[in-house]
């Protein structure tokens, strides 16, 4: 695979929730070192696209290639292990563990102990809280410092595709810019990320493309700056009249 072929790929694929036609034909396409966003409204398989990937949902038609493979039929563990990580809507951290445990955990399919040290500096660098915390229960955080563990955690495991699902839920407005500032800077590191994101105009502002999503089916991709000045996306998507 060269940096010109797609490290993601859905082709035409279909995922069902029981009788539920949940995704219908879809196609995206990421390339390595990019930002991509995924937006759409409530129920319009932004969502359902993440599990597809990772494998939580199984597609029933159509292909999902990963890195030259196809990962469409794959346990979640083997989807982790081919370098896909994600960070889950409500972050999910472990409540009752540490932010230093928090982030060992992101490690646990890694076996390199110096170069899991070296990471959680690195992590204590990119998001200095969680340095201040580090022995901080993660259940007692506010809700920006948690999806900053979620990230970091995410992290650690060295993804070469990291997935995003709705990193701005939930967060006081102050948390929303900082959570997006240092999404914006891990891709500026080089780190391919697929985000999914109701607030299109905070997602737009960092992506280099997105996709629009309307009842399970990709209804607009194009540039994140097209996609800004697109009419329909103004109107209906980034609260313009």
């Amino acid at each position: 695979m060269t940096d010109r072929d797609p490290i993601l790929k859905l082709s035409k694929v279909d995922t069902f929730y029981g009788p539920i036609h949940a995704l219908r034909e879809m196609d995206i396409e990421i390339y390595p070192g990019e930002m991509v966003c995924l937006l759409g409204g409530n129920a319009s398989g932004k969502s359902t696209t993440l599990k597809t990937v990772l494998g939580m949902v199984k597609p029933a038609n159509g292909s999902v290639m990963f890195d030259g493979e196809e990962i469409g039929g794959l346990s979640i563990t083997d989807i982790v292990a081919r370098g896909v990580s994600m960070v889950p809507e409500n972050r999910r951290i472990f409540t009752r563990m540490t932010v230093r445990e928090n982030l060992e955990m992101g490690a646990y399919m890694r076996t390199d102990k110096a170069g899991i040290a070296e990471d959680i500096e690195r992590m204590f660098t990119l998001f200095p809280r969680l340095k201040e915390r580090i022995n901080q229960y993660g259940g007692t955080m506010s809700g920006g410092e948690q999806q900053m563990l979620a990230m970091a955690r995410a992290l650690m495991s060295r993804p070469k595709l990291l997935l995003m699902d709705e990193p701005s839920m939930g967060l006081a407005p102050m948390f929303v810019q900082q959570v997006f500032d240092i999404i914006q800077q891990v891709g500026e590191q080089g780190m391919t990320i697929f985000v999914v994101e109701q607030n299109a105009n905070m997602a737009l502002s960092i992506a280099d493309r997105g996709y629009v999503l309307q009842t399970g089916r990709v209804v607009l991709a194009d540039t994140a700056e097209n996609l800004r000045n697109n009419e329909m996306m103004r109107h209906a998507y980034l609260g313009e009249t």
